[in-house]
């Protein structure tokens, strides 16, 4: 009897000392595979944030050669055009010209005037001059009007005045405005978009939404390609949030808010 009960009781500490031990390594496990797990997501940690630091700093490369390539056309080609214009105009004025000089030298003129228009206009896109003078407000709104006079299609547009962005944020949701237009002219078809830019204290909000043919979500990154990374690429160093609604053949919707 004392045999029998003498072999229980091992059994019994033997299952409790097998009980401990599984317990034992279950919890080693856990917290190894929990530290392991803390170190990967300190390394995916790490790799977005060099990411991010590698991704604002192409994007200032980029935003540096546009305002170096804007001046040099205004400093190079457009003094230098002009200096053609001018003395394109003295020779006209000489009234002992022959009809035949006079109609070449005047057609001279015309296209000398067209890359004129032409470099401004590349100028401009390259670096919106009213968006350092007079802010985000009035440069979006100018560009609402340059489409919208070179297109047949409506903007309808309320855009409160963002206090809280700097002259480089300002340039970042401009740049996401301008590539929402780009992408909806020459993707989505659209004849009309309304654009929504509002303040809550430090925080802003812009809508966008187009009347276009729509896309599939798991097309959207092939449809609109790099457009769509830029925009992506600048919400993230604007902090914000990116939503993108879309039905096909029945417009998309752009939300980017103040995370």
């Amino acid at each position: 009897m004392e045999d029998q009960e003498q072999l229980i009781a091992i059994l019994g500490y033997g299952i409790l000392f097998i009980l401990l031990l599984t317990t034992g390594l279950m919890l080693f496990f856990f917290y190894s595979r929990k530290k392991i797990t803390e170190k990967e997501f300190e390394k995916i940690e790490l790799e977005l944030k060099n990411q991010e630091e590698i991704l604002q700093a192409t994007i200032d490369t980029q935003e540096e050669e546009r305002k170096r390539i804007a001046q040099d056309m205004h400093d190079a080609i457009s003094s230098k055009l002009n200096v053609i214009s001018l003395t394109t105009n003295l020779l006209l004025d000489n009234n002992e010209i022959d009809p035949g000089d006079q109609k070449s030298l005047e057609h001279i003129l015309a296209i000398n005037n067209s890359v004129l228009e032409s470099s401004r206009k590349i100028a401009h896109d390259l670096l919106p001059p009213i968006l350092g003078k007079f802010g985000l407000k009035v440069a979006l709104e100018e560009l609402f009007d340059d489409y919208q006079n070179a297109s047949k299609f409506q903007i309808m547009h309320r855009i409160d005045a963002i206090q809280c962005l700097s002259s480089m944020e300002e340039l970042h949701l401009f740049r996401i405005v301008q590539e929402l237009i780009n992408n909806s002219i020459k993707h989505a078809n659209a004849s009309q978009l309304t654009i929504d830019l509002s303040q809550n204290s430090n925080d802003f909000e812009l809508k966008f939404t187009d009347n276009g043919k729509g896309f599939k979500h798991d097309t959207i990154d092939i449809k609109a390609g790099i457009g769509l990374q830029n925009i992506k690429s600048r919400a993230a160093i604007l902090n914000c949030n990116l939503s993108i609604e879309s039905i096909e053949n029945n417009g998309c919707a752009f939300v980017i808010k103040t995370k």
